[in-house]
């Protein structure tokens, strides 16, 4: 594909209510309804038929402690997409699961399964985990630091793959004349036995539509981009400028082309939590009412957790204290750390402006404006290398999300930026993947 040729990927990330931390108890919302998985078929089915190539639900394995003043219940992801996948037909299905709390044979069966049940629109948000509070629930005395989890995600990513492998595509025969249910020559014990992890194999799933479920990773420390260049197949990031983003897209491919990757094979999706308005001033209004909706506590706890400083006893309306804020941050969120610390640096804020800024999407970018000025933004950054795309991140639903898709949707298709019906069946054709040959069927072909 030439770059005049390329299209934006829009994915459509979904959280609980919406993305800012208020969301909830904006008038709009239907925070009751956060449990009710027709509630998300609803909005999978707008998405799917708007064309957007995926939805994305996030996850943790713990309950954040902020969930006195802010809407932090999860339904299990697989789960949740399998419910999804059932009620859509094209749309992809991503979500999130930790190496650091799951098993990799388990892990592969379930992603396996959703590849299977879906038809080939399976995607794997590979995170290490940031939230230190869910050591406890694994038994853990503590969560492993930073360095350690990226060694132990290499080695697991390294076993899911092969257990996806595991089948040949064509091991799977089900001939009832010959009465041969599988070619067990092409089906393999992987036999890995490495630092962290022993498994026998194979998989009890056969291979699935797309080969192995897309590979998506969202971290942006060096560690991050280092896994992510090796391995991922689309990035979630965020970043505030330009500039930032520019500088993230061409470090990734350029790393990624140093590896002997293919860079377009690449999709680095950024972060925008969209605020539309038929004029500025209506937009602007519109943001405020929400930020109107902000509890400081949830607030200064959500920034405590990305800077490692407790600001809960400094005046609001004071100018934020970036003298008392250790340089190396808190574990585990290196690159969020990164970001706030930067918006400081930048546009010298005041505690109360800078929770505001990162209550509407936690350090993703919050762009405020009229349709026409939001696709343009859009555009920009498309077309000056800085995204293949973007995740969209709703400032609350289902509203929200509507608004980008009346209102702004239509102005990038227009400019042919969008496309206009789905080519493809499965999330790699969405995405413009390669379907990747198991590397069984691959070591026995070059050995004929």
């Amino acid at each position: 594909m030439s770059s005049s040729d390329r299209q934006l990927t829009l994915n459509l990330f979904i959280y609980p209510g919406g993305h800012h931390e208020a969301a909830w108890r904006y008038k709009e919302s239907e925070p009751k309804r956060v449990l009710d998985i027709s509630y998300y078929q609803e909005l999978a089915r707008r998405a799917e038929a708007a064309k957007f190539d995926a939805i994305f639900f996030a996850d943790g394995p713990s309950l954040p402690e902020n969930v006195r003043y802010s809407s932090r219940l999860r339904f299990e992801p697989i789960t949740w997409l399998a419910a999804i996948a059932a009620a859509t037909s094209r749309i992809g299905l991503i979500a999130t699961a930790s190496t650091t709390y799951t098993e990799p044979y388990n892990l592969a069966r379930l992603f396996a399964s959703l590849d299977h049940i879906s038809h080939g629109r399976a995607g794997w948000n590979i995170v290490t985990t940031s939230d230190a509070g869910a050591a406890q629930n694994f038994g853990l005395p503590e969560h492993p630091p930073h360095a350690d989890r990226y060694e132990t995600a290499r080695e697991f990513l390294e076993v899911v793959t092969k257990l996806w492998d595991s089948w040949e595509d064509d091991a799977l025969v089900a001939d009832a004349q010959s009465g041969v249910f599988a070619d067990s020559d092409k089906v393999h014990r992987i036999d890995h036995a490495g630092k962290h992890y022993k498994v026998r194999g194979p998989l009890n799933v056969a291979r699935t539509p797309q080969g192995r479920p897309v590979y998506v990773q969202a971290g942006s420390s060096e560690d991050g981009r280092s896994f992510a260049a090796q391995h991922a197949e689309a990035i979630f990031t965020a970043h505030q400028t330009l500039a930032s983003a520019q500088g993230f897209y061409a470090d990734i491919k350029k790393r990624a082309a140093a590896l002997g990757r293919r860079p377009e094979h690449i999709r680095v999706l950024p972060g925008i939590s969209p605020y539309l308005g038929s004029t500025q001033a209506e937009a602007d209004r519109l943001e405020e009412e929400i930020n109107a909706l902000i509890q400081p506590a949830a607030s200064l706890e959500q920034l405590k957790r990305m800077i490692g400083l407790d600001l809960s006893g400094f005046d609001l309306d004071g100018p934020f204290p970036r003298h008392l804020v250790d340089t190396n941050g808190p574990k585990g969120v290196a690159s969020r750390f990164q970001l706030v610390i930067d918006i400081v640096d930048r546009e010298k804020p005041t505690i109360r402006q800078l929770i505001k800024r990162l209550a509407g999407g936690r350090g993703h970018w919050v762009l405020v404006g009229t349709p026409e000025r939001v696709a343009n933004e859009i555009q920009t950054w498309f077309e000056q290398g800085a995204a293949d795309g973007f995740n969209v991140m709703p400032p609350w639903l289902t509203g929200g999300f509507d608004a980008f898709v009346d209102e702004v949707l239509p102005i990038l298709r227009k400019r042919g930026l969008v496309r206009e019906d789905y080519t493809g069946e499965t999330l790699r054709d969405h995405y413009g993947l390669p379907r990747l040959e198991s590397g069984y069927a691959l070591a026995r072909r070059r050995s004929a």
